[in-house]
């Protein structure tokens, strides 16, 4: 049985760095401000959460587990937050794609 939760805990790990990799070669691809917002907090908060969560199988009897339920906590609590603020600077600022903001409030003249 141990076998098989380090085996699960194990592909857990590889899923979420896979999806950390593309998130951050979404980063790094992406031209402009708002485009790069998303896979700097969606997907990079679920691939952090699948390693801690195979982290959390690894020391199912550790109590560091608490230690990283607060991490996971804290990143889906603050991406959101810093993803509206990174966003809303750059629509002030007009950092966004020529022609996709051409209107502050949809419906207006």
């Amino acid at each position: 049985m141990t076998t098989i939760l380090d085996g699960f805990a194990h592909v857990l790990i590889l899923i979420g760095a896979l999806i950390s990799l593309t998130a951050a070669i979404g980063v790094v691809r992406f031209r402009d401000t708002l485009s790069r917002m998303h896979p700097a907090t969606k997907p990079q908060v679920v691939g952090l959460l699948f390693v801690l969560g195979g982290a959390m199988i690894v020391l199912r009897s550790s109590i560091d587990i608490w230690m990283l339920v607060l991490s996971g906590m804290f990143m889906v609590l603050t991406a959101p937050v810093i993803a509206h603020r990174v966003g809303r600077v750059a629509y002030r600022e007009q950092l966004g794609r020529d022609g996709l903001l051409d209107e502050d409030a949809p419906g207006g003249a």
